[in-house]
Order: C-alpha cells, then structure tokens, then sequence
C-alpha cells in the first residue's frame, strides 16, 4: 500500500547504531522524553481498559514500559525495541526487586529486539499498543500502521506521540540560512496525515492534539548536544556524505544565535503530536479514505468516549 505522505526513507542501520551508542547516558539527556511519557500515562488514566497483553513499540530504556507496567500490574507486557543497547538500560530499569521473586507467578515483561515493521507478535494478540516518539523514525506509516493492526486485537486500542512538522523548527531555519541545498533536519509528517495513515490501516476514528514544548540553552552546540546523547540524528538516506565545512556549521551556529528569544536564552521548540485510536473490527483495505473519520477533541471528551469502551 502507497502512501503519498510518507517521509524520506531512513536508513534503519544507522539509527540503530545511533541509538545504541547513545543508551548508557540516554536517560540523562532525555527530559522531554520523560515528560512526554508521563504524558500518556496520564491519558491512560482516562480509558477503562484493563488489558491483559500490552506491548511498548520503540520502548527504549523502558521510561514509558515503567508507567503502564505499574498501571498494569497483572498485564504480561512486551518492551520492543531496535537497539539491543537500549534494551539493556530498560533491563536494569524494569526487572522486579529481589524481594519480589518469590512472589513471581510469571515473568511480567519480555524485552525484545525488533524492528517495528515486523513485530515477533502473534495476529491479534495485544489488547493495548503504546508507543512514546518513536514513530517519526518510521519512514512509511501505512507500512507501520499495518503490523500495528495485525497485532492488536479487534477493538484493541493504540496510544502513541510522535513529532510534528514544527520539530526543531529553529535549527531547521539555521540551516536554511547556512547550507540551502542540503536537509539537515529530519522530516515530520503532519498531524492529519498521520490521521489519514491510521484510517487507511483499519483504525476507527483516531483522535490527534498537540503540544509545544520549548527547551532553552545558553548556546546552540547545547541543542546539538543534546539531540546526539539521545541518539537522533539525521538518518534520511538522501542527507550529505562526507564531512560537513567548517564555515558551513559556523554560519549555522551564528544564524541560530541571532534566534535568541530576549533573555539570551537559545530555544529548541518540538511539536509533540498525541494520538489514539481503536482497532477496528474489520480491517480497511482500498483507496485512500478521506478524513471524515479524523477528529479533534479534548481530553474531556477523550475521557467520556474511553469511558464507553
């Protein structure tokens, strides 16, 4: 299936390696992360569900398989994620206490090295899907939103946040004045595209909002600092080979200090993007759909309409 919004390929490898190298010291750059993650958790707080199988897509070092672990305490639950690195750290963040052994019926967590693409789960095994700002290191959405579905099971529900076209829209305006020619920035797919990509992948009515985030440095190299601790970087297949030009990553240093905001302090803005949404009883094959089934709506609302379920 096509998808006419789907990002520039990734290079899957090199995000790996990325994300690898940066697991030991992630957890210590990984504010927005953390708070994001909480996030959800406060969300899940809203919905009735009591799953018995929960899986964690992109879990990382396990920030948000914490969360609905303790949210879920009888639920078996599934960390997946890319990087055998960031694995390890969710290990040590996620086995029980000593204390606990003896009490231990069956193991509550099976940490998994995967590719999102091609989840190791059974068809219509999990009855609820998380995934925390992992998504936008998925360069076709129709690809992923089909194996979302595959394995959730009909009226399983699906809760994820990824990153919106205004990530980093700073650094994207540096560069701009910098180095025209080239893409430094990953590409973020739009809210209601991301909509359209759930429809088309047999999800009812997903529901999307955002939120802006502004984190602030004294200097530009902070940002750039801290996006390489966490492990992203450009992983576009078409990005430049080679080093870069000193006066290239000069000019964009000096382009993104004239964005200081009037305290001095040099801002990064991301654009969280929350999205749910429900496994539909029959799978939606066929042309693409419009977006009548895409809507907006408070967490009020979001509240009464889980409450349903």
């Amino acid at each position: 299936m096509s998808n006419k919004h789907s990002s520039p390929p990734v290079n899957r490898a090199h995000i790996r390696q990325h994300f690898s190298h940066a697991a030991p010291n992630y957890d210590e750059a990984a504010i927005l992360q953390k708070t994001v993650a909480a996030r959800v958790d406060e969300r899940l707080e809203l919905t009735t569900l009591m799953p018995l199988t929960v899986a964690d897509i992109g879990a990382g070092t396990g920030l948000l398989t914490e969360k609905v672990m303790r949210r879920y305490p009888k639920a078996q639950h599934f960390a997946i994620d890319l990087s055998t690195a960031m694995l390890q750290q969710a290990w040590q963040r996620l086995q029980p206490p000593r204390s606990w052994f003896p009490f231990t019926q069956k193991k509550r967590v099976s940490l998994i090295n995967a590719d999102a693409y091609a989840l190791p789960l059974a068809d219509q095994s999990i009855d609820l899907l998380v995934s925390n700002l992992m998504l936008q290191w998925c360069d076709d959405l129709d690809r992923v939103f089909q194996e979302f579905r595959r394995v959730l099971k009909p009226e399983g529900l699906i809760m994820f946040t990824t990153f919106g076209p205004d990530t980093l829209k700073e650094l994207k305006q540096a560069w701009s004045v910098a180095d025209p020619e080239q893409m430094h920035v990953n590409h973020f797919v739009d809210m209601h595209d991301i909509g359209d990509a759930l429809i088309r992948n047999g999800f009812g009515q997903p529901v999307m909002d955002v939120e802006h985030f502004t984190l602030t440095y004294d200097r530009p190299m902070g940002v750039l600092k801290d996006l390489k601790a966490i492990g992203a970087t450009n992983a576009s297949l078409n990005r430049e080979r080679g080093l870069m030009g000193k006066h290239k990553f000069q000019r964009m240093l000096q382009a993104y200090e004239a964005l200081a905001q009037p305290d001095g302090k040099i801002p990064a803005t991301y654009e969280v993007v929350h999205g749910h949404a429900w496994a539909a009883q029959e799978v939606f094959k066929g042309p693409e759909r419009n977006r009548d089934g895409l809507v907006e709506i408070s967490l009020d609302e979001f509240a009464r309409q889980t409450a349903k379920k």
